[in-house]
């Protein structure tokens, strides 16, 4: 009997001894920075566990915002506060240079032409080759 996609998806489990509640602290002018203190199964903190801290911030595009997200290697709110405008500045210029490279390899990618090269490559039988039916002269 054939397997159907549904065997072949994870079980969408959570894990209990990797829970975290979420805090969110805003300036409402620059960006966020979410608190995940780390919990037991029955949402008691969990003091074996570091709170891990998130920054994110919107740069503004041509195409609209774009959300970013970045890791705060901070211990307390305060030193997160504290290093969020160079974590901020540094997720900005990595943004930056990964748009640079997504357009640099759209730029040096190959475009095939539709008519292709025929059956028996360039002009060979089955088609016009790079220029297309007709050898390149201009049809009325």
């Amino acid at each position: 009997m054939a397997e159907r996609p549904e065997d072949r998806m994870p079980e969408p489990k959570m894990d209990p001894t990797s829970l975290y509640r979420e805090e969110i602290y805003t300036d409402r002018r620059v960006g966020l920075i979410r608190v995940l203190t780390p919990v037991n199964s029955k949402g008691a903190p969990d003091t074996s566990r570091k709170p891990i801290f998130v920054g994110e911030a919107q740069i503004y595009t041509n195409m609209g915002a774009l959300p970013l997200s970045f890791e705060l290697e901070a211990a307390s709110l305060e030193e997160a506060v504290e290093r969020y405008a160079d974590a901020a500045k540094q997720a900005v210029e990595q943004a930056i240079r990964e748009v640079q490279e997504l357009r640099r390899q759209a730029a040096s990618s190959i475009v095939i032409p539709q008519c292709g090269f025929g059956a028996g490559g360039v002009g060979g039988p089955g088609g016009g080759g790079l220029v297309g039916p007709g050898g390149g002269r201009i049809q009325r």
